[in-house]
């Protein structure tokens, strides 16, 4: 009987820890169109494969208004299992107990999962739906917050990190989230802000929505915060797993390898055509990745947010790459604050997993303005500047439209220890555009010219001849081949086979000091 009460214990307990806050908070989620800490976990592992850590964890809290109240878990799942067959790590909050606040105890489970995760080069992926420190705790929450806070950062570019906002995620909370690698947000559903609308009314006068300050939307098009935008929690569990697929499990791992059935030697005629003949009539960048990379596997980063240039990964015969490309339906393409920002940081997380880098250039400099300049666009652009010069991926680059100016040099460049660089025969590489160019060079010419219309259109013709085209550079070296555009595809996948063993260093140094 003694062995049977034991038994009968644990299944009690058991039990308390898989309803977490009770059978009705646990409703009141599913009424706001979410799903439970347990239920988002058990559909985002592989069916059986999830193992939990720290069940019986409870608080250790001595304030009286909960002293008795003692959940089972703590408001926390944590575990490891399989995604598509690899070992992942991963944590979910649950709002049922205490609104998801942090506490002592289940800090320490997270920290503990994700020191797990480090040893064993996994991903750790935080599902975050909580009310933000636990009042009741005061400083032991605050330095439950700090103990993640420095494992975030040291994990950083060890194994890949990803959260996914479900839920409110405000104050000390949202800083784990900043500090990994991608940031997934719920439509409708989930919001992040440092202060909430009630304080920031009480201490400005101004007012402003849940939705407005720290929704999904806001955080996918206005501030950059987050990467990825999902429709459900089931979407955002998708696209996490989707991404997963093109990562390696840490940094000491090359990217996975997929069975390519695209030809590598497919040639897309549609190629030499699609870039409009008139340099200033934009085109979507998007019709020439999806017709170069394989088939449908081009996924898209950060897509709402700092639309003039565009990032995502995608595969080629197979292989993981990064892609970063100038966009000329938006501001022509020119790099701005917000672009370089969303390349830089991309740039150098595809380094620090190993994932080589395409860059498609079509840019035609750095976006003009007061409030770029006032708003720091020297230190912004050289953030991106910094990031490909550090990066030791292969990196292979096509110009194909516009390379002009110092923006030229930023979209990795030969000179920034760039692999080959890849022009096509339409391609203009000069130090400015032609319009600007003749501005100055001819300015006499076209003041005395009676007919100044015919003159600029007879100096622009000339300068793009001696100037703006891809030939100089490649005489110089700075290009290594002009190539029909429909042979892309097969130039950049024997790239990237002829640099399977690259092996680049920088001099010795405890790290850069990035301009920040």
């Amino acid at each position: 009987m003694l062995h049977k009460d034991k038994f009968k214990t644990l299944e009690e307990k058991r039990e308390q820890a898989r309803l977490g806050g009770g059978q009705k908070r646990i409703d009141k989620i599913h009424e706001s169109g979410r799903l439970t800490a347990r239920e988002r976990v058990h559909l985002f592992f592989d069916r059986g494969t999830f193992q939990e850590l720290g069940v019986f964890v409870t608080h250790r809290s001595s304030d009286t208004s909960i002293i008795d109240n003692k959940p089972v878990g703590d408001g926390v799942v944590a575990g490891f299992g399989r995604v598509n067959g690899r070992l992942v790590y991963a944590f979910a909050q649950d709002f049922t107990v205490f609104g998801g606040t942090m506490s002592e105890a289940n800090a320490g489970k997270i920290c503990r999962l994700m020191d797990l995760a480090v040893e064993n080069g996994a991903p750790v992926i935080g599902l975050n739906d909580s009310g933000g420190a636990r009042i009741q705790e005061g400083v032991y929450s605050l330095g439950g917050y700090a103990d993640i806070f420095l494992r975030n950062t040291l994990a950083s570019g060890v194994v890949p990190q990803i959260s996914i906002i479900m839920g409110p995620c405000a104050g000390g909370a949202v800083y784990s989230p900043a500090i990994t690698d991608f940031i997934f947000m719920v439509d409708g559903t989930s919001h992040m802000f440092v202060t909430g609308p009630n304080v920031i009314k009480m201490v400005t006068g101004e007012e402003v929505s849940f939705e407005d300050l720290g929704g999904a939307n806001t955080h996918n098009s206005r501030s950059g915060v987050a990467h990825f935008m999902a429709s459900s929690d089931q979407d955002a569990l998708l696209q996490v797993k989707k991404l997963l697929s093109y990562l390696p499990q840490n940094n000491l791992e090359d990217p996975p390898v997929v069975e390519c059935t695209d030809p590598p030697d497919r040639q897309d005629e549609a190629l030499d055509s699609i870039i409009p003949e008139d340099p200033k009539v934009p085109f979507d960048v998007k019709d020439i990745i999806n017709r170069i990379v394989d088939v449908d596997s081009f996924f898209e980063v950060q897509e709402a947010y700092a639309r003039n240039i565009v990032v995502g990964f995608a595969r080629l015969g197979g292989q993981s790459v990064g892609i970063v490309a100038n966009q000329s339906k938006a501001m022509a393409g020119a790099l701005d604050i917000s672009a370089s920002l969303k390349a830089a940081r991309f740039v150098r997380f595809c380094d620090a997993f190993n994932i080589p880098l395409i860059t498609f250039e079509d840019v035609p400099g750095f976006l003009p303005g007061t409030d770029q300049e006032y708003g720091g666009i020297i230190k912004h652009g050289a953030k991106l500047l910094y990031a490909y010069c550090e990066a030791t991926v292969p990196k292979l680059t096509i110009v194909v439209r516009k390379a002009d100016g110092g923006a030229h040099d930023v979209m990795s460049s030969q000179h920034l220890r760039a692999d080959p660089n890849y022009a096509r025969p339409t391609a203009e590489l000069a130090v400015m555009g032609a319009e600007g160019a003749i501005n100055i060079l001819y300015r006499k010419e076209l003041s005395t010219a009676e007919d100044q219309v015919e003159k600029r259109a007879e100096l622009i013709a000339k300068y793009n001849e001696q100037f703006a085209n891809p030939y100089l550079a490649s005489e110089a070296g700075f290009i290594d081949d002009i190539i029909m555009p429909r042979e892309t595809r097969q130039k950049l996948i024997a790239g990237l086979q002829s640099l399977a063993g690259k092996r680049q260093q920088v001099p010795h140094k405890k790290h850069g000091n990035i301009p920040l």
